[in-house]
């Protein structure tokens, strides 16, 4: 009777043994989701929300072959502020719409591709420069460690600017696990606006993640007035310097 106590006993432990090492099946797919909010929405170095806060937050879905599908949004101002002449443009709010798919090669190599529509819903910006604001862009990734290099090109004019179909934007960024939750990550970028010119971008963002919830602070800067002068200003400057250095505080909570 004891041999028999010990020999289940032992059955038990190994068969526990195994079930420890066992990992979990991977779910057909995940779906995501974040909120949250920027003392300043910048994006490619300028600012979209008129140096004002903004509000955030997207859905993403990812499929375990590497195909995925998703949305962001934020509130903006750059539209409205381009009013002049006594035409008031509209345009509160962003949405990205995006999907593509993404594959690792090996432990270090990846690449992702995909399109991204810009949707200014209800946007007038067109009564101010004759063009609409939505864009639409593809883009293709390589991932190499903690590096990405990106390029995006518009198949449509960029964000409301005559004559820029086929602007195009590359850029280098690195994720940096510094430990306990902080990352610092750097950012150089490069926007090239068809038939106008080329300006660059640079950020430097230090985050802490709390169990989901991700403080974070970047500096973020441009060569916009050095690359074009004071006489080529942006949509929606009015007196404001939408893309010289700044200090951008932001916080995101993901589920």
């Amino acid at each position: 009777m004891k041999l028999k106590a010990i020999v289940l006993l032992s059955t038990l432990v190994l068969s526990g043994a195994v079930l420890a090492q066992t990992k979990a099946p991977e779910p057909d797919y995940t779906l995501s989701y974040n909120l949250g909010g920027v003392t300043e929405y910048r994006y490619r170095g300028i600012s979209q929300s008129g140096k004002k806060p903004a509000l955030q937050g997207g859905i993403d879905f990812a499929h375990k072959s590497g195909f995925y599908l998703g949305t962001w949004g934020s509130t903006i101002r750059w539209i409205k502020d381009s009013s002049a002449n006594g035409i008031e443009a509209k345009g509160p709010v962003e949405i990205d719409l995006y999907g593509g798919y993404k594959h690792a090669i090996n432990d270090t190599f990846s690449f992702d591709v995909g399109g991204l529509q810009y949707w200014y819903t209800g946007n007038t910006l067109k009564n101010i420069t004759g063009v609409n604001a939505n864009t639409f862009e593809l883009y293709g990734a390589v991932s190499a460690g903690p590096g990405t290099l990106k390029y995006s090109r518009s198949t449509t004019n960029l964000f409301g600017t005559p004559n820029s179909k086929g602007s195009g934007y590359l850029d280098l960024s690195a994720t940096f696990d510094l430990g306990d939750g902080v990352s610092l990550v750097p950012h150089i970028g490069a926007q090239h606006i068809a038939h106008f010119g080329t300006y660059e971008d640079a950020s430097l963002t230090l985050a802490k993640d709390w169990e989901g919830t991700v403080l974070s602070a970047a500096v973020v800067s441009t060569n916009w007035s050095h690359r074009f002068g004071a006489e080529y200003t942006l949509p929606g400057t009015g007196n404001k310097d939408l893309a010289g250095t700044n200090l951008v505080l932001g916080i995101k909570k993901n589920f």
